[in-house]
């Protein structure tokens, strides 16, 4: 059996992480240019610009094709996971979001005519839009490229 040390030698999986660390930083500062104010709550919730879920992957996607070759079956497996992902968080996890934010509209209206009612809202801010996950995609493979520059 491997020593969980030797995971901390995996370096695709590390700048994987880096690249949606480095997202979850950048929602902080683009939370500071358009609102005029720092929210740390940025870096720990999903949703938001961009997407780190789809730095992670495309970072992950294009670190294995470039350690592990672009025709291997590993980036084959890294990319379509990577496209589900995306997917999942521009389409399902967005549409989950549109329909929280319908459910919240009908609970207030419940609340204002019944007050004993008082449940909680729902989260709204689930999923991101393509361009949140287009932005996050391209992050990603940057910070996977500029971190591999000679593979």
């Amino acid at each position: 059996m491997q020593d969980f040390g030797d995971v901390l030698d995996n370096k695709v999986l590390l700048v994987a992480l880096l690249a949606c660390f480095i997202a979850q930083v950048l929602k902080i500062a683009i939370e500071l240019m358009t609102h005029g104010k720092v929210n740390f709550r940025a870096m720990v919730t999903t949703g938001g610009m961009p997407s780190a879920h789809s730095a992670l992957v495309a970072s992950l996607a294009t670190g294995v094709g470039q350690i592990e070759g672009w025709s291997s079956p590993a980036f084959a497996i890294a990319s379509l996971f990577a496209v589900i992902v995306m997917y999942d968080a521009a389409g399902v996890r967005q549409a989950a979001g549109k329909q929280a934010r319908i459910l919240n509209q009908i609970i207030d209206e419940l609340f204002v005519e019944h007050k004993q009612f008082n449940e909680a809202r729902l989260k709204e801010l689930l999923g991101h839009t393509p361009f949140q996950v287009l932005v996050g995609f391209a992050l990603g493979i940057v910070i996977s490229l500029w971190t591999f520059p000679a593979i």
